[in-house]
Parts: C-alpha cells; sequence; structure tokens
C-alpha cells in the first residue's frame, strides 16, 4: 500500500489531511460522528488573549457552491484553552496546530508566549486580523506590516510556525517570503476571501460589518493558482486550503505543490467528508503506482 505519511516543518503527519481552523472547534463535537483519530492533524478554532463573543446578527449566509461568514472570532480565550481543551486535543494522535489571531501586535505576542509554555505541535498565526492600532487595516493585507509581526511573533515563539495568508493581500508571493525571510517554518493558505451579499427584501447588507468572508468550492479555483504560487516561490512548505471537497481536490492541491491539505466549509456539507477524501487519495496512490505522496508533491 502506498504511504499517506508527510512531512511538514519537520512535523510528521499520518496523512496529508487537516481541518481546518473555525470550522471544527476543538474537535470534541465531530468526534462523536467520526474517528477523527484518522485524521493527519486538526487546526483549532481561532483564538485570540481574551475570549471573544463574535459579530452580532446573522453569520453564516450561503451562496452558489459556496458559504460567506461573519462570525468574528468567537472563541474562549488562549488562557481557557489551555485549561479546558489542550490535553483533550493532544490526546488524540493527530498533529495539533494551534491557530491565534489577535488585533495588536502586543496581544500576539502575549499569547504566543502562554502558548509557549505548552505542548503543541505548530501554531498557525492568522495574521487576517483587523490592526486596531493602524486604522483597522488587517496585518495580512500589507507586505511590511506582515513581516513586522511575523519578525516579533518568530522572535518570541518557540513552536513550530506556520503563517495563515489572506487572499486580499496585495502581493501573495511578496507576502508569503517576506514570512519566510522572517523565520516562518511553513505558510497556510487561503482564508477566505472578503465578499459581499445583500438583502432585497431589506434593501441593505447581508452582514452587519457589511462585507464577510467567502469560502467553499466557489474559491477553489483561485485559492489553487494561489497555492501553486506561492509553493513554487518560497523553501518552506505550505498548507493549502480552498473548497477542498473531494480526494480530486485534495490531490490537485498536492500536484500544485502544498504539502497538507486543510479541509474547511467541506465539513458542514459532510461532517466525515475528510475520511471520505483521505480513502480517495490512498486509493488513487494505489490504483497509479505511486509510493508515497511526496512523489507528486508540487509536480505541476
Amino acid at each position: 500500500m502506498s504511504s499517506l505519511s508527510v512531512e511538514f516543518a519537520g512535523v510528521t503527519f499520518k496523512n496529508p489531511l487537516v481541518l481546518a481552523s473555525g470550522t471544527c472547534g476543538f474537535g470534541r463535537e465531530y468526534a462523536e460522528i467520526f474517528d477523527i483519530k484518522r485524521l493527519g492533524g486538526l487546526a483549532s478554532k481561532g483564538l485570540t488573549l481574551n475570549a471573544r463573543a463574535g459579530n452580532e446578527g446573522l453569520r453564516i449566509w450561503e451562496t452558489n457552491s459556496g458559504i460567506m461568514n461573519s462570525v468574528g472570532l468567537e472563541n474562549p480565550g488562549v488562557r481557557a484553552f489551555i485549561e479546558r481543551d489542550l490535553d483533550w486535543v493532544n490526546g488524540l494522535g493527530v498533529v495539533n496546530i494551534v491557530n491565534l489571531g489577535g488585533h495588536s501586535i502586543e496581544d500576539y505576542i502575549e499569547g504566543v508566549r502562554l502558548l509557549n509554555s505548552v505542548k503543541l505541535d505548530i501554531l498557525e498565526l492568522n495574521i487576517s486580523c483587523p490592526n486596531v492600532k493602524a486604522g483597522g487595516m488587517n496585518f495580512g493585507v500589507k507586505t511590511e506590516l506582515a513581516r513586522e509581526v511575523v519578525r516579533k511573533i518568530r522572535a518570541t515563539c518557540k513552536h513550530k510556525l506556520s503563517v495563515k495568508l489572506s487572499p486580499n493581500a496585495e502581493d501573495i508571493v511578496a507576502l508569503a517570503r517576506a514570512c519566510e525571510e522572517e523565520g516562518a517554518d511553513g505558510i497556510s493558505l487561503v482564508n477566505t476571501f472578503l465578499a459581499m451579499a445583500i438583502d432585497l427584501e431589506g434593501r441593505k447588507p447581508v452582514f452587519g460589518n457589511t462585507y464577510a468572508g467567502l469560502s467553499g468550492p466557489a474559491i477553489k479555483p483561485i485559492a489553487l493558482r494561489m497555492v501553486h504560487q506561492v509553493a513554487h516561490s518560497v523553501k518552506i512548505p505550505v498548507m493549502g486550503m480552498g473548497g477542498v471537497v473531494s480526494w480530486r481536490d485534495a490531490i490537485e492541491f498536492i500536484m500544485a505543490g502544498a504539502s497538507i491539505v486543510q479541509i474547511g466549509t467541506g465539513n458542514f456539507i459532510k461532517p466525515d467528508i475528510s475520511l471520505d477524501i483521505i480513502d480517495g487519495i490512498e486509493a488513487y496512490l494505489d490504483a497509479e503506482g505511486i509510493g508515497s505522496v511526496s512523489e507528486i508533491r508540487g509536480i505541476v
């Protein structure tokens, strides 16, 4: 049988499938539905230093071939995660990827310091958050702003560091290279695309914040292009995501250069879809006589 084992920044995954941050909580609910120990890894609900209630009003809106969300990083905060969920996730036997966001560099650094003292495998740094001290501009839009936050986090962080990039960046390749230059161990992309929906009857935006994040199959071709561009422009490994709902999608991302594939919106379509994808990848490799996933990574 073909080997599904892959390596990302020195961390070994039993297979390349990871549940994406913001789509699986901390895994407890999914564990009641399927054997999540079969996964390669799990990326936690996005954490911030302190607990957040999230956005008011409508949070999810279905679109053609996707969904829009305006959840607003609702989460219990880093300390509560460490106290209530960390040991449980570490006991699953999957790679524990902790996603961390922040609205100031100081918040990021304090969150990292708390996480430095505990066991986890990879810290996934979400730089798509608005910087409240820079007029609300997202850290991940401007290359030099992203460079600054990654430099300061890298100086503090003791864990493997993967930076999650926004597709709304001014130059996704330049941004990825800046993260690499500042010491990131890997890149995760893409986050959701900035989008909009209008309530015709109400004659107003559907979401209270007007704009929201679009994910799902609709974004896959663009996400695949960005993963291909970045994976062929940096030496550090890439976690690819964006509309993956089948094993064929996952193989495309791997062929484009991704070492790991994250599943997000697909989890809402079919909660155990990741197991279908794992089985499909294995069947494909066996049928094609391919010994391991690494043989086809980045071949396109």
